[in-house]
């Protein structure tokens, strides 16, 4: 197989050269990991075999760029792709047995990362050989653009293979099997560990996949496009979860195959230092999700029996969320002040919950509030599976429609069993706040299923993002916690309930009922005495009355 050689154009006492060599079913995969600094350095690949077609070389770094080129011109480099994700493809000739690339640090700083160097054949499609849109002429890139919602991936549509010296088939002059129209691209994901940061977690990862054998074993397929969809895939972002992402372009009719350069992201930025990878638990956020968790466990045992509390608890949550969404939706408002504003209009949406019970003592009405969480989180988690990723769903109107009816049923569903309902949503919505207390600190992959909500509430164009999230082994642990915490909260309350009234009376009725019995109960003490007001009045007059004669003093005897 073909023989790789890293040369420093310039600075050789920066290059730190390993090599390893795997076999893949045609030929040899040249694994390089090195550092290189200020100037450019030269990777050369030799004793080429006559049948391969095309070698494409990646070169993946952390976070900082690292620029590819064919050439350098007076020690600057034309032809090339800048990126932490970079490569190109090259197109041999007849004949030909070495090739040779340049590599340069553009900003001048030390850059350590990891390359790969994967040969073609003739009948392998050639990855980004029909580009109308970048800047290579060949482009075998997969351009990634993420924000807080969403991870969007772009290429260039490839090509049927052809042997060396051939000329390449015409992208869009026919429409047939025997053109680039007949291809098939599959989109991969790969979630790398999580809250693992490190730099030698991703060369791991990306040796791992770094081809398609190996992509096809350790990711995920998602989607498989054709050559008529639009070559752009939005995928729900995950701020601090690494995650590569990677195109295999497959040929149906030779069944062959090649790949696309991978690319990765954390959706976070490692340079900023307000909002950066290792900075993204805000001080805010965590006193927010630590108090709302330990209102919740107090919920999940207790909520039924202090009633009050539960409803003060659970207004507190449907107030704070549907004002963050709108609050969000029409204000630009610095993060910690939407999130004070939040807190300080979901203690007036629990205060009202409680008053309306208190006032009215209208049982029915505050506990279809409390179902409405329960069917919110139920019908969350329905879509937090791969039911969300149904293609009907990525309509808003299918979706809304389809969510809402799931949050209003279960309410509906309990209205027969109105305390078993309270005592329910009591044991799941606070076990799930002690899930999300739990990941302020220590990343856990069940707050999307809430998030994920919020994010489409939040961004009209969030339906097209695919909301598939690793479940590792933190996330099955935090499973098993809220199923127990939830189970037990329920089964407990239940039992302790099981002889007392369904819900406590209202404090206001109680009080009116009292009120009538003392006027109407002449046997009753309290019926003989004066108002509150007219004692109060009559202390008040006693204290500042003259005191007068009392006259005889001897008592008389009655």
């Amino acid at each position: 197989g073909p023989s790789t050689e890293i040369r420093t154009a310039e600075l050789e006492r920066h290059s730190h050269l390993q090599v390893l060599s795997g076999n893949e079913n045609r030929g040899v995969n040249i694994f390089y990991h090195y550092l290189f600094e200020k100037k450019s350095m030269q990777a050369v690949v030799s004793r080429i075999p006559p049948e391969v077609a095309f070698i494409t070389l990646q070169f993946h770094t952390q976070h900082s760029n690292a620029t590819l080129s064919y050439t350098r011109v007076r020690h600057w480099l034309t032809h090339k792709h800048t990126s932490v994700d970079s490569g190109l493809l090259s197109p041999l000739i007849p004949g030909q047995t070495k090739f040779s690339w340049f590599l340069l640090a553009p900003d001048g700083n030390s850059v350590a990362g990891t390359g790969v160097i994967l040969p073609y054949t003739s009948s392998d499609p050639v990855p980004g050989a029909c580009n109308l849109e970048f800047d290579l002429d060949i482009d075998p890139n997969v351009y990634l653009h993420y924000n807080i919602f969403e991870t969007t991936i772009r290429f260039a549509p490839a090509n049927i293979g052809y042997s060396r010296g051939f000329n390449p088939p015409a992208c869009d002059t026919e429409v047939g099997e025997n053109t680039r129209w007949r291809l098939r691209y599959d989109i991969y994901q790969y979630f790398l560990p999580e809250s693992d940061l490190s730099e030698q977690s991703l060369i791991t990862s990306i040796q791992s996949v770094a081809n398609v054998q190996t992509m096809r074993e350790h990711g995920k397929r998602i989607m498989t496009l054709s050559s008529n969809d639009k070559t752009e895939v939005v995928f729900s972002s995950i701020p601090g979860q690494g995650v590569i992402y990677s195109v295999i372009v497959r040929d149906p009719v030779l069944n062959t195959s090649s790949s696309y350069i991978p690319v990765h992201t954390y959706a976070c930025s490692f340079s900023s230092t307000l909002d950066g990878c290792d900075t993204l638990g805000k001080i805010s956020t965590r006193i927010f999700f630590t108090i709302a968790g330990l209102a919740g466990l107090f919920v999940c045992f207790f909520g039924h029996r202090f009633f009050k509390c539960e409803l003060f608890c659970m207004g507190f949550g449907f107030a704070a969320f549907l004002f963050f969404v709108l609050i969000t939706r029409t204000t630009k408002l610095d993060y910690d002040i939407r999130l004070t504003l939040t807190a300080v209009i979901g203690v007036v949406g629990g205060v009202i919950l409680v008053m309306s019970w208190w006032r009215f003592g209208s049982v029915m009405s505050c506990v279809v509030v409390v179902g409405l969480m329960l069917g919110f989180l139920i019908s969350s988690i329905v879509f937090s599976t791969p039911v969300g990723d149904i293609q009907v769903f990525r309509s808003n109107v299918v979706f809304w429609v389809t969510f809402s009816c799931i949050v209003v049923g279960v309410p509906l569903f309990f209205v027969r069993w109105p305390r078993e309902g309270n005592i329910t949503t009591c044991g799941v919505a606070g076990a799930y706040a002690v899930v999300l207390a739990v990941n302020a600190y220590i990343y856990t992959s069940l707050s999307y299923i809430t998030l994920n909500i919020l994010k489409r509430f939040l961004n009209d164009n969030f339906s097209k993002a695919f909301t598939d999230v690793p479940f590792q082994d933190i996330d099955f642990i935090m499973i098993t916690v809220w199923v127990v915490l939830g189970v037990s909260g329920i089964v407990l309350q239940l039992y302790r309930e099981r002889t007392r009234p369904f819900f406590p009376p209202s404090p206001y009725l109680m009080w009116l009922q009292e009120r009538e019995r003392r006027k109407t109960n002449v046997l009753d003490p309290s019926h003989h005495t004066s108002s509150l007001p007219s004692r109060l009045l009559a202390r008040a007059r006693q204290l500042t009355g003259r005191r007068e004669s009392a006259g005889e003093c001897t008592p008389l005897l009655l």
